[in-house]
């Protein structure tokens, strides 16, 4: 639920939590729904770590009427086909291929929004009810839920936005299989001799956002974005105290005729410990570019996963459509 979805979104290295306004919003701000004008679905595919995980996502939302909205979405990270070697050796010491099975896991996030603009004009909210499900083969599984809430506010052509995430900290209980769990626990003598911890929390974040839309004789823009990610605790973020860490991010989008646009950002700026124990400032650079044509929008983007040295770049690609156009 950290990663985030619409490559748009990403290839301003995530900075839309004031901007966003379309049925991506059921994840960066559902405030933004209430801008919808139509039905809109959205789909993204992603491939990580060597094509090794997966990462998929879909969303859809409508308007209710000139002042509310809701939506729905899923998203899936899965990593399948991962070899259980559990039983590879049988009582007598002997190895069996044959006896080499395969599983998945992967933790699902099932996300129901509702946006409302407040009598204050300039003003919408949006609230998240998420359902979180997680599966490590037959090994394990768990439930978990949460809530979001966000906020956003337009004046002078200034946008702002507020995203509390988990803000009622996010439960996941885990159900243990102990009759699965009994046959590796002894795999190392001393290791694994209690079954893990069943419960499983996600602390709350706040993300609070400025975004501006320049016009440019009516065929260029440029929109100008910028986040404060908080976390409620010490972390490597390059502002950091026991109370707060925050993490800024910027992004940048350039856009001609509202048909094609060129994206540009930089974020998760850490403080990372060297070898021989300096730190040097790490970030994340992002790039992409979109293509939108009677409401079909295709989006890509190029991430890095860690920083902008040592980690593997992602390929990223989105659809969203409206699907007005179809009437």
């Amino acid at each position: 639920m950290n990663i985030g979805v619409d490559a748009a979104a990403l290839g301003m290295s995530s900075a839309v939590v004031a901007s966003t306004n379309d049925v991506n919003s059921v994840y960066w701000n559902p405030a933004g729904l209430t801008h919808l004008e139509d039905h809109q679905i959205s789909l993204m595919h992603a491939n990580y770590f060597a094509n090794i995980a997966q990462y998929d996502y879909i969303g859809y939302a409508i308007p209710i009427d000139d002042r509310s909205a809701w939506g729905i979405s899923m998203i899936r990270f899965g990593v399948d086909d991962i070899l259980d070697t559990t039983e590879l050796i049988d009582n007598q010491g002997n190895i069996d291929y044959n006896r080499i099975s395969l599983f998945s896991t992967a933790d699902y996030g099932f996300t129901f929004s509702y946006a409302r603009k407040l009598p204050v004009e300039g003003f919408q909210y949006g609230v998240n009810a998420k359902i979180i499900r997680r599966i490590i083969g037959k090994f394990a599984n768990s439930w978990g839920f949460g809530f979001d809430f966000g906020l956003q506010f337009e004046k002078n052509e200034w946008q702002f936005g507020l995203m509390l995430r988990d803000i009622t900290t996010t439960y996941n209980i885990w159900n243990i299989d102990e009759e699965e769990y009994q046959k590796v626990a002894n795999a190392i003598p001393g290791e694994n001799q209690e079954l893990p911890e069943s419960t499983e929390i996600t602390l709350p974040k706040a993300q609070l956002g400025i975004a501006k839309k320049i016009e440019f004789h009516n065929d260029y823009s440029l929109l100008i974005a910028t986040n404060l990610n908080m976390r409620f605790e010490q972390t490597n973020d390059i502002i950091s105290s026991k109370v707060i860490s925050i993490d800024p991010a910027v992004g940048f989008e350039f856009g001609y005729t509202d048909l094609v646009f060129l994206r540009a950002g930089a974020g998760n700026f850490q403080n990372v410990t060297q070898i021989d124990n300096t730190e040097k400032l790490s970030f994340q650079p992002n790039i992409g570019l979109g293509f939108k044509y009677k409401g079909i929008q295709v989006d890509y983007a190029l991430t890095d996963l860690g920083n902008q040295s040592t980690a593997l770049y992602s390929n990223i690609f989105s659809l969203k459509v409206d699907l007005g156009i179809f009437r």
